[in-house]
C-alpha cells in the first residue's frame, strides 16, 4: 500500500510542475502575503532593517561554526565574502559620516566577522578551498556596481563622493551574494552549514526589502522624496526586491529540502 504524501511534498510537487509564469506569480503573492503579516505584526517597521542586519550576523555565525567545527571551507565562495566586506565597508563609512546608530554597531561586527572568515577560507583553511568552482570574477560584478552608482545615486546635500560610495555600497550588496550562487550551482550539492548560510541571506534580503517596501507605505510614498529625486529612489527599491528574487528559488528548494527530512540539498538544474 502506497504511504499518503505530506502535504509539503504534494504542495512542492504542484509548484515544481507548474510553468515558468505560474511560479513567478505564486511567488509574488507569497512574498505579497508575507508584507501584509509583517505589517499587521510588526508595529515599527525599521526594526525590520535591525532584524535583517542581525539574520546575516547569524548566518555569518554558522559559517564560523562551520570552519571551526569541520575545518574546511568547501562549498564556500571567498569572492562572496571579498564582496560582502567590500560592501560592509563602505557602508560602515557611510554610516559613520551621515549617521550613526545601531546599524552602524551591527554593521561593523558583521565586518569583523566577514574579515575573519575570509582570513580562514585564504590562510588555515586554504587547502579545501574550491578555487575552480569560484569562477566568478569580482570585477564583473564591483565593476557594473560602481559604473551604476555614478550615473545613478542620491541627490542629497552630503558630499557628491559619499552619495557614490552610498550608491554603490546599495546596488554591490544586491549582487554580492552571486560568487556564492556559482559555487553551489557548480557543485549542484550543498551541505548543511553552507546552505543554512545562503538560506539566512535570503531571509535577511527579504526583511530588509519588506523595511523599505513598508517604510514606503507607511509615508504614503513620502520617503521616496525624502531620499532625493530622479531615479534614485526607484533603484534603492529595485536594488531590494532583485537581491530577494535572486535568492527566493534557492530558499524555495531549501525549504522543501528541511520539510523532507534531506541534510543535504541537492539542485536541479538551471537552479541559481
Amino acid at each position: 500500500m502506497k504511504a499518503p504524501r505530506r502535504p509539503i511534498h504534494a504542495v512542492s510537487t504542484w509548484v515544481r510542475r507548474q510553468p515558468p509564469k505560474v511560479k513567478a506569480f505564486l511567488a509574488v503573492v507569497a512574498g505579497m502575503t508575507a508584507l501584509v503579516l509583517l505589517r499587521a505584526i510588526v508595529h515599527d517597521h525599521d526594526n525590520l532593517f535591525v532584524a535583517a542586519e542581525a539574520v546575516h550576523a547569524i548566518g555569518i555565525s554558522v559559517l564560523i561554526y562551520k570552519l571551526m567545527k569541520e575545518k574546511t571551507c568547501a562549498g564556500l565562495s571567498l569572492k562572496s565574502q571579498e564582496l560582502t566586506a567590500m560592501f560592509l565597508a563602505v557602508r560602515l563609512y557611510c554610516s559613520f559620516v551621515m549617521e550613526y546608530d545601531i546599524h552602524t554597531l551591527l554593521d561593523l561586527a558583521t565586518l569583523a566577522t566577514t574579515l575573519w572568515v575570509i582570513y580562514m577560507i585564504r590562510f588555515n583553511l586554504k587547502s579545501s578551498y574550491m578555487e575552480d568552482k569560484d569562477n566568478c570574477a569580482i570585477y564583473y560584478v564591483a565593476i557594473p556596481c560602481a559604473a551604476l552608482a555614478l550615473l545613478i545615486h542620491p541627490s542629497t546635500s552630503h558630499h557628491f563622493i559619499n552619495r557614490i560610495f552610498w550608491a554603490f555600497c546599495v546596488y554591490l550588496e544586491a549582487v554580492s551574494v552571486l560568487p556564492q550562487l556559482r559555487v553551489m550551482q557548480n557543485t549542484k550539492i550543498v551541505e548543511p552549514f553552507t546552505a543554512h548560510y545562503v538560506f539566512a541571506l535570503g531571509i535577511a534580503r527579504f526583511l530588509s526589502c519588506a523595511h523599505w517596501v513598508l517604510q514606503v507605505l507607511d509615508s504614503r510614498g513620502h520617503l521616496l522624496v525624502a531620499l532625493g529625486h530622479g531615479l534614485w529612489p526607484s533603484m534603492v527599491l529595485i536594488s531590494e526586491i532583485v537581491q530577494t528574487f535572486i535568492l527566493a528559488d534557492f530558499c524555495y528548494y531549501y525549504v522543501k529540502s528541511v520539510f523532507g527530512g534531506q541534510l543535504v540539498l541537492r539542485l536541479p538544474s538551471g537552479v541559481v
